[in-house]
């Protein structure tokens, strides 16, 4: 309600009085910011104020000319709906960015979509079957994609994210395409590029080669057995263990594998040169001798149930060549061939027997060793087909799936009588990250990027490179560099090839007969990429290659292999930084930040082909954050029912609570949500909420061209403030720069909690209300808490982007609103007032606020007995030490604003054991007005429930403030 009387136009609320509400106003001023923030309604009417009013573009319009800074979006899939990872993700970017406009730079955002590869292929299967031409899955892929990347889009901006949503880049945008494509020619050009026949991880389901980064390992539970193999030159051995002769019977190396269904495709056998391998002669059956590693003759032995006696030792390298027979040799002859022994490093001696049976076809290591024997790729053994099942022609188990058959392999050997033993065997096991099935090693013909050979005109390996280049990359934390170096250290060369039709092309001719590529393929890649810029990849369907090749095009054939996604995604800095946004970005980019199982994912992909084609990392810093888990520290699964998706969240809480639990949680680590989290967090964002509301409403009647105080001239404690929220900034703003924003949050609570509610506000209450309304006094205090709005609102917006928004077109004045694009986020940080002698001034308030917090705890513990009713019905007595009473002295009457009470009466005592507080409530009457008892309270017969201070601020000279 507005009066005027006595020139004080805003009164306290209704009181059962009236006259004395009439008679004795006080200046509550009212603001349009509401108490409750309603931001599941409030939200989405910002975000469409957003989206008419162009914010985003206001944004870049106030950002000209400023240095740049670039976020390079790691691109999300777009294959479903967005989870709780993505909230994360995209939030931690958007503050990010808000934040580097606000610190004087040009940030704009990109978003990114990864469009190609499996699972989007893999849901085509589905809804349409596995008969589509590639054409059609191609056709229907890409429509599906920009169906789901709409989808995503929506959810983005409704979690507050700004962004070139209209303008977003994907990686199967025609000229993308094209780019992509270009750059794997340029790799090619340089030498990194071979065709080869290796193991490689192979998805049955997704009949196709998987990336490092497509691999999730899970607790598997498998039958492990233990075969011998028979002696095939018995007097080698006999030599080899300095023996005269070896007793007539069966004698067998025994080997320990977790993949039986391997043993049809075994043709060789690997022991470790430097170990001690034990000839055993077994008293059980005095006919059979068993070679095994020494350390595990006892535990082996146990496991098979025999006892016996070691007969001959010798290394490992001694048994080199030795030939051994096929375990299903006498139940079939197509096995009846011979396993020689090979050295081999990697072996240990910690479990198992210490030799390992060898199927180049399917390990790493065994591939690598067979090779190194000059054995040729035709001789490799490789009978299980693309979907897992054995070729129809292998003997005894043609046609049946690989784990199908491991129980029939073990049936035969027990037939055979070489099976040891066999036993259930824990291990963690890769999966296909997309079907959750397991996945094996399989030997298949693929394109590769070296990893270790040295390209003409190159100086170093990429591997050596990439190594190199991560030494001047920033990493937030810093453990991420070590584990960016693991990843690179120990990598493959990078199969890039896939066998599946949506996907970038590896557009090359190969000759029927030769199986070479043609000899203008560096000129023919440049020829398709410009027919894929106007038609997408899928011109590489439906070309003819006559067009391209004239007469030879009968000889030669198109290839049906596709580039490995994270060759999409991983290549982005040349098409999109270089490539379609290339006026906007800049190359590297500032940052890239993703989750931690990006650095075995886009940052590793990125980085490698970055080294090839810039030679420099794509990135100045690397960000990471962890993975959300539920309260308990569980990962979240549809099947344990704990997913809590952003959508509910923001449905039910706001998006505002939702970025609020993100920066106030370390995302270095695991993320822990629950909806009792998600409650704690409403309650921080409560008091920020109601500090903010408290501080627009005491400067709605501000008018800063008018009503400003200079800073030298402001009351004391409202300097102390300027020096407060001046140190809050400076702090806050380094956290923001290093990429810390839970201890943001953390301090901004502690400011409004302690600096300003417990303390400073506090004290502030009586000025404000009872000073005359254009009093010094009271202007001081406005001027204070305006130069605090302007700091704290640009603090939290990048966190808070709705409420300091509603906060901004509420705290600024029409024609600045207009003038800030009406939005806060044009603004640069607020340049706050110096206060010159704030060391002093510091100090002084630290002594002070430690014996206020003394005095506060015992007033409130007399006040909870009832003895008084309020902290302003008490007196104090204060004796404290020498130097205490000095500083707070000064004060002289104006202490007990600071203490919060009517009366305080100062001593400076003798020694340590005078010190004390007494509290006692005051004698005097309290004047209706200000709650204060004073003496002077009932002198007035005119006015007899007045006190003289609030007599004078009321009718006569306004009250004087120098300290509180």
């Amino acid at each position: 309600m507005n009066q005027k009387n006595n020139n004080i136009p805003i009164f306290r609320k209704k009181n059962k009085n009236k006259d004395l509400k009439n008679k004795y106003p006080i200046n509550i001023t009212n603001t349009k910011f509401p108490m409750r923030g309603e931001l599941v309604k409030r939200e989405p009417e910002w975000i469409k104020k957003w989206q008419e009013k162009k914010i985003y573009y206001q944004i870049r319009k106030a950002s000209i000319n400023r240095p740049k800074f670039i976020l390079h979006d790691g691109p999300p899939y777009a294959n479903g709906d967005i989870h709780i990872g993505h909230a994360v993700n995209k939030i931690l970017k958007d503050i990010i960015i808000k934040f580097y406009n606000m610190d004087g730079f040009d940030a704009q955002y990109i978003p990114g979509y990864d469009c190609h590869g499996m699972p989007i292929e893999i849901q085509i299967e589905k809804l349409y079957g596995k008969n589509l031409s590639p054409i059609e899955i191609q056709n229907k892929a890409r429509a599906l994609a920009f169906e789901k990347i709409e989808k995503q889009k929506i959810d983005f901006i409704r979690l507050g994210v700004l962004g070139e949503w209209d303008n977003s880049y994907k990686t199967m945008d025609f000229l993308n395409e094209a780019n992509e494509l270009r750059a794997f020619g340029v790799i090619f050009k340089k030498g990194y590029v071979y065709h080869g026949l290796k193991p490689v991880n192979w998805c049955f389901d997704c009949k196709s080669a998987l990336a490092e980064a497509e691999i999730e390992y899970k607790t598997k539970y498998d039958f492990s057995i233990y075969v011998g193999f028979s002696f095939a030159e018995p007097e080698k051995i006999t030599n080899i263990f300095n023996l005269k002769n070896i007793p007539n019977g069966r004698g067998y190396i025994v080997i320990w594998t977790s993949t039986p269904w391997t043993i049809p495709a075994n043709q060789a056998l690997h022991v470790h040169p430097e170990f001690d391998y034990a000839l055993v002669h077994i008293k059980n059956d005095s006919s059979l001798l068993l070679i095994l590693a020494f350390n595990l003759v006892k535990s082996c032995l146990k496991k098979f149930g025999l006892k016996g006696d070691i007969i001959g030792i010798c290394k490992g390298i001694k048994l080199n060549k030795i030939k051994f027979f096929h375990p299903l040799s006498n139940i079939n002859i197509n096995y009846n061939r011979l396993a020689p022994i090979y050295l081999g490093d990697y072996i240990t001696n910690d479990s198992g027997t210490g030799i390992v049976h060898s199927a180049p076809a399917y390990g790493i290591e065994d591939f690598l060793i067979f090779k190194k024997q000059k054995m040729k790729d035709s001789d490799i053994i490789n009978p299980v087909m693309d979907d897992g099942n054995f070729i129809s022609t292998l003997p005894l188990f043609g046609g049946m799936s690989i784990w199908e058959a491991s129980k029939l392999i073990c049936s035969y050997l027990r037939k055979s009588k070489t099976l040891f033993n066999i036993e259930m065997f824990k291990h963690s096991y890769m999966h296909c990250w997309r079907h959750k099935t397991p996945i094996i090693y399989r030997t298949t013909l693929q394109w590769f990027i070296n990893m270790d050979k040295i390209p003409l005109n190159e100086k170093k390996s990429l591997r050596e490179s990439a190594l190199t280049a991560i030494n001047k990359i920033k990493f937030f934390p810093s453990w991420g560099s070590d584990r960016l170096k693991s990843m690179i250290s120990n990598r493959p060369d990078w199969t890039i090839s896939r066998q599946r039709h949506w996907g970038v092309p590896i557009a090359f001719f190969i000759h029927k007969k030769s199986g070479k590529l043609h000899p203008r393929t560096i000129e023919l890649i440049e020829l398709i990429a410009k027919k894929i810029e106007l038609n997408g990849i899928e011109v590489w369907q439906t070309l003819d290659i006559k067009e391209f090749l004239g007469d030879e095009a009968s000889d030669y054939k198109k290839s049906n292999d596709t580039l490995d996604v994270w060759f999409d995604s991983g290549i982005t800095h040349q098409t999109v930084i270089r490539g379609s946004h290339k006026k906007q970005l800049i190359f590297p980019a500032d940052l890239c930040l993703e989750g931690s199982d990006q650095h075995r994912g886009w940052f590793h992909s990125s980085l490698l082909t970055s080294i090839i084609l810039n030679k420099s990392a794509p990135y100045k810093a690397l960000l990471t954050h962890g993975f959300v888990v539920d309260s308990k520290g569980k990962k979240m699964s549809k099947s344990k029912g704990n997913i809590i998706k952003p959508q509910k969240i923001c449905n039910l809480f706001g998006a505002e609570i939702l970025r609020l639990w993100i920066a106030s949680t370390d995302y270095s680590k695991e993320l822990s949500i629950s909806n009792e989290i998600l409650n704690r967090i409403v309650e921080i964002y409560r008091r920020i909420r109601n500090t903010l509301r408290f501080l627009l409403a005491n400067t709605s009647d501000f008018n800063p061209n008018i009503n400003i105080v200079n800073i030298s001239d402001m009351v004391e404690v409202d300097q102390y403030a300027i020096i407060n929220i001046t140190n809050l900034q400076k702090e806050i703003l380094s956290h923001y720069r290093m990429y810390e924003f839970h201890p943001i949050v953390s301090k901004l609570q502690i400011y409004c909690s302690e600096d300003l509610g417990s303390f400073y506000l506090d004290i502030l209450k009586d000025r404000l209300y009872t000073a005359k309304k254009n009093s010094h006094a009271r202007r001081s205090a406005q001027t204070a808490i305006w130069h605090i709005n302007q700091s704290l609102l640009r603090l939290i917006s990048p966190i808070l982007s709705f409420t300091a928004e509603e906060a901004w077109s509420i705290f600024s004045d029409k024609n600045f609103y207009i003038k800030s694009g009406e939005t806060i986020f044009t603004q640069l940080h607020y340049k706050l007032p110096i206060v010159y002698n704030s060391h002093e001034l510091s100090y002084k308030y630290i002594i002070l606020k430690k014996i206020r917090s003394k005095i506060m705890k015992k007033l409130e513990k007399i006040r909870s007995t009832g003895i008084i009713g309020s902290s302003l019905q008490a007196e104090i007595i204060l004796k404290i030490n020498k130097s205490d009473f000095k500083i707070l002295n000064e004060f002289g009457k104006e202490l007990k604003f600071f203490l919060l009470t009517s009366s305080v009466s100062l001593f400076q005592a003798k020694d340590l054991s005078e010190e004390c507080v007494i509290i006692k409530p005051s004698i005097y009457k309290k004047c209706n007005r200000c709650w204060h008892y004073q003496p002077d309270v009932g002198e007035r017969d005119d006015y007899p429930d007045l006190c003289n201070r609030c007599f004078n601020n009321l009718f006569n000279i306004e009250e004087k403030r120098y300290f509180a």
